[in-house]
């Protein structure tokens, strides 16, 4: 089959490829108890995120590194079943994915992402969900739309965390996950969204819809009047390194957010460096459990007064629910997927789509075009 292969760590321009002659992947080759979770799609599409950029800079090459190379990159995709094991000894929960040949689905990776950047993908079924058929008073959901959805899951767990009538500013609020976010906090009635981005002017339009946009190379934020006159209940940092100027503002005496003990919090996705290096269990230990639960606490007790509490909202639940209801606001026309580009599935193509994957300036969901519909 034809499929994107990495050759190596290193620059995207010398180590990404697109290849003829790679093995298609079938569920025999899985271990027998293993088949009944997965299937095999025909993909239809790919979206990227930054976890399939850092995978090939090498950076974390230690906890996220493929097993061996070349590797098949991408791990967000949609595509259409067309092999599903039929083992009916194994008995089935309520929960168990009922798929069959033929059927149009959405697949958010499930151990890491890898394995989908390629005409046929091995993938596990319990982050999978069927595409809605469309009918008379449904939208249709293509291919494109759908792999897009299932990458901006990020945005259905961070929403329900916000509360109706809120004040929220959003940092990154036009990237991959915000450009969602924003839709789907005015679903849940907050009632004022600030966004910050490059280009903001297009946060103004349908369907993002914030309040105010503010681009920031040409304002700081932190000093904006009206801001100021009424800070915001919650912010969320989707850009990274937001925090440190939380921890500086907070300082004076007039902020743009309110404190933990006014109910404010500050919730992230990101460590406070957006391509950070990692190179053992210790330093991830301390990027993603000591540092944040020291701020968490810190937040909470002695500087509650001052800061808003933080939050790490990275992780995302080993199930389906997230792409289930991404895919069921779309449908009703709740949630539009927001796409940066379509890329070619060509060398020049996918080079194309990691970097502006890697630039960090990507309008909305980077997707690489596998096969028409």
């Amino acid at each position: 089959m034809k499929a994107t292969q990495i050759k190596d760590y290193g620059p995207i321009e010398k180590v990404v490829f697109v290849e003829d002659n790679v093995p298609i992947p079938r569920l025999s080759s899985l271990p027998e108890k293993k088949r009944n979770d997965y299937m095999i799609l025909k993909t239809l599409a790919v979206s990227l995120a930054p976890g399939d950029v850092r995978t090939v800079s090498g950076k974390t090459r230690e906890l996220q590194g493929p097993p061996s190379f070349p590797y098949i990159p991408g791990g967000d995709c949609s595509g259409i079943v067309v092999e599903v094991s039929n083992d009916d000894k194994k008995k089935k929960s309520k929960d168990d994915f009922d798929a069959k040949v033929g059927d149009l689905v959405a697949f958010r990776f499930y151990d890491y992402p890898r394995n989908c950047m390629a005409e046929y993908a091995v993938v596990h079924k319990n982050t999978c969900e069927k595409v809605p058929i469309k009918s008379e008073k449904n939208i249709d959901i293509t291919p494109v739309e759908a792999a897009a959805l299932a990458s901006a899951c990020p945005a259905i767990c961070l929403a329900d965390r916000v509360k109706k009538g809120e004040r929220v500013l959003i940092f990154g609020a036009g990237g991959g996950v915000g450009s969602h976010l924003c839709q789907l906090l005015r679903q849940r009635g907050v009632s004022f969204i600030a966004g910050v981005s490059e280009n903001a002017e297009r946060l103004l339009d349908k369907p993002i819809l914030c309040d105010v946009a503010i681009d920031y190379n040409a304002e700081d934020v932190w000093t904006r009047k009206e801001f100021l006159e009424a800070p915001f209940d919650v912010i969320f940092d989707l850009a990274s390194g937001q925090w440190p100027e939380i921890v500086k503002h907070s300082k004076k005496k007039n902020s743009i957010m309110k404190s933990a003990k006014e109910g404010g919090r500050f919730l992230t996705a990101t460590s406070d460096e957006p391509w950070y290096e990692l190179h053992s269990v210790w330093a991830a230990v301390k990027l993603f459990v000591f540092a944040p639960v020291f701020k968490a606490i810190k937040s909470r007790t002695f500087a509650r007064k001052s800061l808003p509490k933080y939050t790490f909202a990275m992780s995302l639940p080993s199930n389906r629910e997230p792409v289930t209801r991404a895919l069921d606001n779309a449908r009703s026309g709740k949630l539009n997927a927001c796409i940066h580009g379509r890329y070619d599935f060509t060398t020049d193509g996918v080079r194309e789509a990691f970097l502006a994957q890697e630039s960090h300036h990507a309008k909305g969901k980077v997707i690489v075009r596998i096969a028409d519909n």
